[in-house]
Formats: structure tokens, sequence, C-alpha cells
């Protein structure tokens, strides 16, 4: 088995920035949502397929560690794996990078639920690509 890594670039924006010009914490939450998007997509199953073959995978557990500061116009890099996969339940690790210094670390963790909002197994075609298998 192939532990999923994707690397994704994000530019920061004005409107990612607080009035000091710095990123405001929260917005970090969102870095890590563009690198999972991607690590799936690179994977070959985007987001908006599993939705609709109707399951969903809402954020049970957030943690970050905010270790420095980015900035208007930075370029980060957004490192992304997974951490675990279990029956109904997975966990995203994220890195972000500001050049070659790390400034944030942190995770996700997701229960996959179907469309009746009830916790429901991965199915075949998402825990395959959660685990690294090709189908």
């Amino acid at each position: 088995m192939q532990k999923l890594k994707n690397e994704t670039y994000y530019r920061v924006i004005y409107g990612d920035c607080d009035s000091m010009a710095i990123v405001y914490y929260a917005n970090y939450l969102r870095f890590f949502e563009i690198g999972r998007t991607e690590l799936l997509r690179d994977s070959g199953l985007n987001y908006k397929e599993v939705e609709e073959k109707g399951f969903f995978l809402p954020a049970t557990e957030t943690k970050l560690n905010y270790i420095k500061s980015a900035k208007y116009d930075d370029l980060l890099r957004i490192e992304t794996t997974i951490g675990f996969v279990k029956r109904a339940s997975t966990r995203f690790d994220y890195d972000i990078y500001n050049g070659e210094e790390l400034i944030v670390r942190g995770h996700t963790i997701h229960a996959c639920l179907d469309r009746y909002n009830r916790v429901v197994r991965f199915p075949d075609m998402l825990i395959n690509v959660l685990r690294g298998e090709r189908s």
C-alpha cells in the first residue's frame, strides 16, 4: 500500500489577511481544505463525485499548531497525507510551508456519512483511494 501524498501551492491573497496583512488564523482551515481536495483529485476521485454518489465527509475534529505567520503574497506549499483510514473515518495530516520553513502543522478527522446523515462505512471506491490502492 502506497501512502497518499499531495503537494499544492497557494498564494496568499489580501482577503486571507487581517489589517496587518497577516493571514487570519481561521483561514488555515481553508488551506487544509485545499490540500485535502487536491489530494483526492490527484488520486482520481474528486469530492464532487463522492457527494454525487451520496457520501459526505464532515470534519469531526481539527487540530492546528501555529508555528509562524504567513503574510500577504506569500507562496505557501500545502503538503497533505492520510494519517489513518478506519471503517467510517479518516484523518488527513497537513504541513504548510512558506518556502522551506514549516509554519503550520495539523490534521482533520472526517466521518463518512450517507445522504441521511448516518455514519456508514466508506464505500469501496473511496476507501481504496484513501488507502492508496487503485481500483
